[in-house]
């Protein structure tokens, strides 16, 4: 393996997920302590970002900055576009979305 030219990581996190995600995306990858493995994906100019939960069959959810909740109809319970999660994860969700929020107030490239 050349270490010039270390191989990509959004294709790696695509087949993984299943997903449409490319270079142009900022990406986040998590494993939590059930081995469930989640997938954070922003574009450029995207209101939403996409988001993929290995323990949800990696269907899709569109996650923006207002997802994470915890006072919706489960109460006690975190969730994201219906989507039930944990403290670590939300936690890990959170830095995803701050870290990509300038991405969703941006112009599509």
């Amino acid at each position: 393996m050349n270490d010039d030219n270390p191989p990509a990581i959004e294709p790696l996190l695509a087949r993984l997920c299943g997903g449409e995600i490319t270079t142009k995306d900022y990406v986040g990858y998590f494993m939590n302590e059930h081995a469930e493995e989640l997938v954070f994906a922003q574009r450029r100019g995207e209101k939403t970002a996409r988001l993929w939960h290995s323990d949800a069959g990696w269907e899709m959810y569109r996650v923006g900055d207002h997802s994470i909740r915890t006072d919706g109809e489960l109460s006690g319970m975190i969730t994201v576009a219906n989507l039930v999660i944990n403290r670590a994860e939300a936690t890990w969700l959170s830095s995803c979305l701050a870290a990509s929020r300038h991405l969703r107030q941006g112009r599509a490239s």
